[in-house]
């Protein structure tokens, strides 16, 4: 995810999600799913940029903005109740998963969960943006056994690698008593200049098994390795690469 302005990162840092949202929630409305959901969901910033400006804009182009810029204007309360009334009207795929987008952005998670998990059926049965969004709903309500047995159903899909439903799947096996299968997932995450999240949680990993070495090394890797980034790639790890540096001034600290 990016972040525009690395001096506001934590407002930001839900800004960029719920961009992701709006895109994803666009091209559900638009019916554009298989076209644009995989790289809106696993390669975020760039496809939630692309998406943006090749189906939003154009839209705004053609003077199609008042609808669009009335629901952003629209409280999360009201929308969540015309999402209710939405759902109540006509019981579709789409309008479950936009309401169970809602609940996960107003902390309504287990209602979230029980929509995602009621529209993963028929021909909807293997969607992967739903699957994902479960994942993140289980792992933020902590049932990680349910966690990991979604995400192994798209475990060798190819863009899983590089997910976010990838680290939830790695924190959860950590969590559930598996270290092994953990850091051998954390180890497929950890290449030069890749995820920086996973690394920075592999960190976490090692040092909570006492491996305060190996830690560090890769602590240092990431703070090496971002006056090298793209100033756009430094906003979207800007976090990350800060914890980094909090972590290793703390373990200087605890050394002294």
């Amino acid at each position: 995810m990016f972040r525009m302005f690395p001096f506001i990162p934590g407002y930001f840092y839900y800004i960029s999600i719920a961009l992701q949202i709006i895109c994803v929630l666009h091209c559900i409305r638009r019916g554009t799913q298989q076209r644009w959901i995989w790289l809106i969901v696993f390669v975020p910033l760039i496809g939630s940029i692309a998406y943006f400006f090749t189906e939003i804009v154009p839209e705004l182009n053609r003077g199609n903005w008042q609808g669009g810029l009335s629901s952003l204007l629209v409280s999360p309360a009201a929308r969540t109740r015309r999402l209710e009334e939405n759902l109540r009207f006509a019981d579709t795929f789409n309008n479950r998963v936009l309401l169970a987008n809602a609940y996960m952005l107003s902390g309504r998670t287990e209602e979230a969960i029980e929509l995602y998990s009621s529209s993963l059926t028929g021909a909807f049965s293997e969607n992967e943006y739903v699957i994902n969004r479960l994942i993140a709903a289980y792992f933020k309500t902590e049932r990680y056994p349910e966690l990991i047995l979604l995400a192994k159903k798209i475990y060798n899909t190819p863009p899983f690698a590089r997910s976010e439903a990838h680290l939830y799947y790695a924190r959860a096996l950590e969590i559930t008593g598996d270290k092994e299968g953990a850091e051998k997932e954390f180890r497929k995450m950890k290449g030069r200049f890749a995820d920086f999240e996973a690394r920075y949680q592999y960190s976490l990993f090692l040092q909570r098994a006492g491996r305060d070495s190996e830690a560090q090394g890769i602590l240092e890797d990431i703070v090496k390795e971002s006056p090298h980034l793209s100033s756009r790639e430094r906003r979207a790890n800007y976090t990350w690469i800060q914890k980094s540096r909090e972590e290793l001034r703390g373990s200087l600290i605890k050394k002294g």
